[in-house]
């Protein structure tokens, strides 16, 4: 098949010509997102490929089906950037990649917690300038504490397994509970149960409108005081505004994410040299409790090497017409 695959990388571009060394797949790789302003890039192509900023609009996906374009491969788990009624009403089939390193996420979620309470990233700072001070650095022990996890999808288990690992109380909501981590000792609660007894609050669910800014003011306010948040699933599950409240009310102690719900003007490149107008984003930045990394939990050789061999399956199945395993569909 002839494939686009957009808002690539070099890394991208590494792993995917690994995983396709018999070149069964002709693979065209563009650093520009996918959207209606850039659709008309897909002219005689098969498929696309896209990732998690790309916008498959209304718009985007009519001008696809124009072009030819039979199939919309995400190499990632999340759809929410997709139009998918519109995408099908036009005969073209969606697949992803719905499960390819859940332990990299994870991991990433308790980097977030353990530099957040244990400052790791300002020690660092401080050593290099023979500043050997430990003023303004302490912390806290994880073990004992209440972790509540909100989704425990493979992400959330991958990061319910290692919180029990650390001695802590493991609490979750999920609309389908695990009865294995339930045997492993995760207690299921009620959202808002979760939301006031838990010391950590991690996100691990997807985004849909259900889910959309679901840490919202009134949320914020039953928390329990100088809690902390994590959020490595998508940025609109948190109110960017009314965190900033919380923040500034010091009702919320802590924040770490690894997404941002204004992300697409600003993850995945570099804009060292020039002048960031996003002003929630800046204001985010000026909290010293507040630690954020650009999209990096997926970030790892073992994800990437699954991506790209899972997301070339997908292409292969849709072009030798066998059953698609990770096909989307509507609910």
């Amino acid at each position: 098949m002839k494939v686009a695959l957009f808002s690539t990388k070099k890394y991208d571009q590494e792993f995917f010509e690994n995983a396709n060394k018999k070149g069964k797949h002709q693979l065209c790789y563009f650093e520009t997102y996918l959207s209606k302003d850039t659709v008309s890039l897909t002219k005689d192509f098969d498929a696309v490929c896209v990732f998690v900023n790309d916008l498959i609009d209304e718009e985007t996906i009519i001008k696809l089906a124009e072009n030819g374009v039979k199939l919309i491969a995400l190499r990632c788990a999340g759809f929410n950037n997709v139009a998918v009624k519109i995408a099908l009403e036009n005969g073209i089939k969606i697949v992803r990649v719905p499960a390819y390193s859940p332990q990299a996420v994870a991991e990433h979620a308790v980097a977030l917690i353990l530099t957040l309470n244990r400052k790791t990233h300002k020690a660092y700072n401080r050593v290099r300038e023979n500043n050997f001070s430990l003023e303004n650095l302490i912390g806290f022990n994880l073990f004992g504490k209440t972790i509540g996890v909100v989704g425990t999808g493979v992400i959330g288990t991958a990061f319910c397994k290692i919180m029990l690992g650390f001695g802590c109380t493991v609490i979750a909501y999920d609309v389908f509970p695990s009865e294995d981590l339930k045997k492993l000792g995760v207690s299921y609660k009620s959202f808002a149960d979760l939301v006031s007894l838990s010391d950590i609050i991690s996100l691990h669910c997807p985004l849909n409108e259900e889910t959309h800014h679901l840490m919202n003011a009134s949320v914020f306010k039953s928390m329990k005081s100088k809690s902390m948040l994590i959020n490595t699933g998508r940025g609109a599950l948190i109110n960017t505004e009314a965190v900033i409240e919380a923040l500034k009310t010091e009702q919320l102690g802590y924040l770490g994410i690894d997404v941002y719900e204004q992300e697409a003007a600003l993850f995945f490149r570099d804009l060292s040299e020039t002048i960031n107008q996003d002003e929630l984003f800046m204001r985010l930045l000026s909290f010293p409790n507040v630690l954020i990394t650009a999209h990096q939990g997926f970030f790892t050789k073992e994800a990437l090497t699954e991506i790209s061999n899972i997301t070339l399956q997908n292409l292969s199945d849709f072009e030798d017409g066998k059953s698609l395993a990770n096909e989307v569909k509507l609910a």
